[in-house]
Formats: structure tokens, sequence, C-alpha cells
């Protein structure tokens, strides 16, 4: 059996941050940062495998599930939820799930990370099958509730993948596309909300990023898609209208745009 190195425990590479002056302290912290997108780098080939699943899957009709505890859980609800807003996708094609529920999103639920089986009952309550893709989210790579979900879809023929900071994690062994960003120890120790949780929120960003621009929602580099929420984007949203059709009166691709609800369809109305 591989030996497994848990490098997100080791201890920090500073002592005594209580004596730092804040600069210091800054720019301790910056420098450790520093290393974060060269450790996302070495792992762009293995992101690209499961990029490339998860388009398949989508355009088959199939969604994508994050789980995971405490700040990667956060992570994978903060992606998903950003993804109806900025690409018009429907709710509940992209969706996170997090050990404890709601209430874990704010604040800590007892124990909730290590019920192994309670994971796969969360991601059943969403119908999960063998359409879909489950990306198990854990620093650590260790997480019961993440493990246990994982190898049970597995064993119900579902593609999962997963994000953790540790070489050769448990998380990592049932996975079938394991992404490890190897961060190393954090400024302050075992603190995975710093640089783990930010290498794990870039690779959230370029998996569900490049997946909607490969599935449509994205033309030439506009959001065309966009939810049109509030006054910047509608300005946006117009602008865009303007630059594709040739329009020059702003009003009017104003209000074409918010008849249409979004920059596409209110460019393929003047097509027609």
């Amino acid at each position: 059996m591989k030996e497994f190195i848990k490098v997100t425990e080791q201890s920090s590479n500073y002592r005594h941050l209580e004596k730092m002056t804040v600069l210091e302290m800054l720019t301790n912290m910056n420098r450790e940062d520093q290393g974060v997108p060269t450790a996302v780098e070495k792992a762009i080939p293995e992101i690209e495998k499961i990029v490339q699943v998860i388009i398949d899957k989508l355009l088959a009709g199939g969604r994508l599930f994050y789980i995971g505890a405490g700040t990667s859980g956060r992570l994978g609800i903060l992606d998903a939820s950003e993804i109806p807003p900025t690409y018009g996708m429907p709710y509940g094609v992209v969706i996170g799930i997090i050990a404890g529920g709601e209430k874990a999103i704010q604040h800590a639920v007892e124990n909730a990370e290590d019920n192994g089986e309670q994971g796969f009952i969360d991601l059943e309550k969403h119908g999960v099958c063998e359409k879909d893709v489950v990306i198990g989210l854990a620093s650590s790579g260790t997480t019961p509730y993440v493990i246990g979900a994982l190898k049970a879809c597995s064993e119900k023929n579902i593609v999962t993948g997963c994000i953790v900071c540790n070489p050769g994690s448990p998380l990592a062994e049932v996975s079938d596309f394991p992404i490890e960003l190897i961060v190393g120890p954090e400024f302050v120790t075992g603190s995975t909300r710093m640089k783990s949780g930010t290498a794990q929120k870039l690779v959230l960003n370029m998996i569900s990023t490049s997946v909607m621009i490969l599935i449509g929602r994205v033309e030439d580099n506009n959001m065309v898609n966009m939810l049109l929420t509030n006054n910047k984007l509608v300005d946006r949203g117009t602008k865009m209208v303007m630059e594709k059709t040739g329009l020059q009166d702003y009003e009017k691709a104003k209000n074409l745009l918010l008849n249409y609800g979004s920059v596409k369809k209110a460019v393929q109305s003047l097509a027609k």
C-alpha cells in the first residue's frame, strides 16, 4: 500500500506568527500563496480529463455535483450557485452539497463530515444517477462523508472525480479522475481555508468556466446568456447587443435586451 503523507497537516514554514508585524505577516502569507498557481498548473492534464467527461455528460442531459465538507463544501456551493446567473443555466444542473446541509454553509455542524454514509444519502435526494458526474472536495482527502459518497457512486457506475491537496489520499484512490493540488503546509498549521482552499477555488473556476464555454454558454468572450439581475448587467448586456448587431441607439438596444431576456436571444431576434 502506497504511503500517505498528509502535507496539509504539516507544521507551517513559519514560527511565532503572533510576534510578526502586520507587514511581515502579510508578506509571508503572500509569499506562500505564490506557489498555488504552480501547483494548479501541474494538475492541468488531470483537470482536462474530467472537463471532457463533464461536457459529454451535460450535453447528454446529465448534471455536475460537487460534494464536500467545511471550506471545501462551501467552495463547491459557491461555484454551483454562480452558474445560473453567470451563464443562464437552469438551476439544478450544477449542484453543490455540503456535509451538514444548509446550516453548515455558515456554521460548523458537529461531526457532519465524519458520517461515511450520509454523503450518498444527500446525493440520492437529488436523484443522482449514471448520467451525472460527482466531484468530491476535501483538502485532506480523508473526509469520510466524501469518501463514502464517491465509493457508493462508483458502485452504481456514476463517474467520480476529486480535488484534494495531499498526494495519494484515500479519496483519490476511490475517484475515477483525481486532481491533486500539492500546495504544501499552510501559513497557519492545518488551516486549509488558506492555500488549499485557494487552489480548490482556482480549479473549480477552471472546470465550470471551461465546461460552460464548451457547451455553448459563451460566445466570443461574452456571457451572452447571463441573467439580467441588476443595472450593471443590463448595461453590459445592452452594450453587447449594440456591438453584435450594429445598433447605435442605446435605449433601443436596452429595450430589445429586456424584452428577450438575454443578449443571445436579443441578437437572434434581429437575425430572423
